[in-house]
């Protein structure tokens, strides 16, 4: 069916909608009161870039009704969790943020997390890590917590230094260790003056009693425990808040987040997206992929200026304000200044990014007379002498690395230091495979080197039947990078520009790459030829050891080697020549 025909047959109901490009990969998900209006929307009318350029690449659609707005919502953050569309607002760091936490079990520990799934009591979240684990460190020092993950079976070196009461083999009070827990909570929602208040009476005991060591770490503390107290920004009477503001202009959206924590502001965050659509509706989804995706703690209040949520998860909805007058107000007002701040800030920091990545791109392009290559796919080579020969590949995309991409080759058709026919082999291996699997081509191929391996990656391509521009990164000398080889023309290039900087830093990348992926095979075929060495060791011992070697640490290298019923005297040879 057409996109006319399907448009035509939409319905009027809430629901959620996804929009595929041609190689059926879902580029964007949205949610709608009305699916009809909405989605026609896309297609009518005048649209700013970032949408007009979503409708070019959309050529299907699908829908989802629900029986509600809210039920929409929570719909299209599960979807927008699962397929990460390209032109959603996106959490793309995967941040989730630190909390302290203290434990369910019998005897609780106090630690620094950022997983938040376990049962415990927790607090937080502390935008600054450092700031967190400060804390964690002084509680643990003051209080004789338990400090091991696991109960041991005998006391830990902790106990012998007055840092913890043992219960793994003491009978330790269940009221005295509660106790201390209930002073470390009064502390992590606000109120340091208990602890301090404490920390001085033990101070003034140990030093009466004439332990003037115990006295200076007392004083030690108390001054540690200040500097942390002071930490904690800007104090509130509110209860434990998130506040939420927004500022945008024509092309982007800047969302503040302020945490507010035991009556204090303990941080804030700043991000920024591209516009598309309303910027009330992505400020809204951004509320709720920081709740649902993100996994974040709801906090008693989350504070918003004046948009709409009645599309919002229920759950979230009932701890949302929308201050009128007074200090809440008067803090969502100072919240969305920050965002305005922000917004200019991050936008040319952003510019200057794209000026060293996606503006390098289109410089090259401009320079070699193609279309801005944003997908490009780099080669090299690594051997010494001739031996061990492999070969590696890095992916940049839109000018910056994409290295779950990356790929290594060991070189199976070259005999000796031969970086043309090895240039060859992998660059067939490469395009046989993603003409065989229908997958996309690079916008442009890299090779290291200049006429030679050029030629010898266009000769692979044109054999495979394909047409794809090939540049080769010409050195110097110093083994620096010095030209550029395209189409049979050295070309120099402005060595101050941003295109040379990409250009050398695409060269250090991918020769880094391949001389690791060289030292790995080298060393795993020199160990290997010593095991040889070893008498009773066979092909399935060895690659057993091999693969031992490889995914344990050294500390428990030797109890996996008996694993094997290995001789002593065996073990003894391996070790050595380890």
């Amino acid at each position: 069916m057409k996109l006319q025909e399907k448009l035509s047959a939409l319905p009027k109901k809430p629901g959620c909608y996804l929009m595929y490009n041609k190689a059926r990969e879902i580029i964007y998900v949205g949610k709608a009161k009305n699916l009809s209006n909405r989605i026609k929307s896309y297609f009518t009318g005048v649209h700013d870039a970032k949408t007009t350029k979503l409708v070019e690449n959309i050529d299907d659609f699908e829908y989802i009704i629900t029986s509600s707005e809210t039920e929409a919502f929570i719909l299209e953050m599960n979807l927008i969790k699962k397929h990460n569309p390209k032109y959603n607002i996106i959490f793309t760091d995967d941040k989730k943020y630190p909390y302290i936490c203290i434990g369910a079990d019998k005897y609780p520990r106090l630690y620094y997390t950022r997983d938040i799934n376990k049962k415990g009591k927790y607090f937080g979240p502390y935008p600054h890590a450092n700031a967190a684990k400060e804390i964690v460190e002084l509680l643990n020092r003051i209080y004789p917590l338990r400090k091991c993950r696991v109960i041991p079976n005998k006391e830990c070196l902790y106990y012998h230094l007055g840092q913890c009461l043992a219960p793994c083999v003491k009978d330790v009070s269940e009221e005295e260790y509660q106790a201390m827990l209930d002073e470390i909570i009064v502390f992590l929602n606000g109120n340091a003056k208990a602890l301090e208040d404490r920390l001085e009476e033990k101070m003034k005991r140990a030093a009466d009693n004439l332990q003037f060591e115990k006295a200076l770490e007392c004083r030690q503390l108390l001054e540690n425990l200040k500097t942390v107290a002071e930490k904690q920004m800007m104090e509130l009477k509110i209860k434990d808040t998130d506040v939420f503001s927004y500022h945008c202009d024509e092309q982007y959206i800047g969302i503040q987040v302020f945490h507010i924590r035991g009556h204090k502001t303990i941080g804030s965050d700043d991000y920024l997206f591209e516009l598309m659509g309303t910027a009330e509706e992505l400020f809204i989804n951004f509320i709720g992929q920081f709740y649902i995706n993100h996994n974040n703690p709801l906090p008693q209040e989350i504070l918003l200026p004046a948009v709409d949520i009645s599309g919002i998860d229920e759950t979230i909805k009932k701890r949302i304000i929308v201050p009128k007058r007074g200090q809440k107000k008067k803090y969502v007002d100072l919240v969305t200044e920050n965002a305005e701040e922000k917004l200019a800030h991050m936008i040319k920091v952003k510019r200057n990014k794209l000026e060293r990545t996606l503006g390098a791109v289109k410089a090259l392009g401009d320079l070699l007379g193609i279309s801005p290559p944003r997908y490009i796919e780099a080669f090299d080579v690594s051997n010494i002498q001739g031996a061990y020969s492999v070969g590696a590949m890095v992916v940049y995309e839109d000018g910056a690395p994409a290295r779950k991409k990356y790929r290594k080759y060991r070189i199976k058709t070259v005999s000796g230091a031969n970086d043309t026919h090895s240039i060859y082999e992998i660059v067939t291996r490469r395009y046989r495979r993603l003409k065989e699997a229908g997958e996309r081509f690079p916008d442009l191929v890299v090779v290291d080197g200049g006429k030679p391996q050029v030629k010898s990656a266009e000769k692979a391509i044109a054999d495979l039947g394909l047409a794809i521009d090939v540049l080769g990164l010409g050195k110097d000398d110093r083994h620096r990078t010095s030209y550029l080889f395209f189409k049979d023309e050295e070309i120099n290039i402005d060595r101050k520009s941003n295109t040379f900087f990409f250009l050398e830093n695409l060269q250090d990348e991918v020769h880094r790459f391949a001389i690791t992926f060289y030292r790995q095979t080298h060393s795993r075929a020199v160990l290997s030829s010593r095991l040889d060495g070893i008498e009773g060791i066979g092909k399935v011992r060895k690659k057993q050891i091999l693969a031992i070697l490889r995914d344990s640490d050294y500390e428990n290298f030797e109890s996996k080697l008996r694993e094997l019923n290995l001789t002593d005297e065996q073990i003894n040879e391996i070790k050595k020549v380890v």
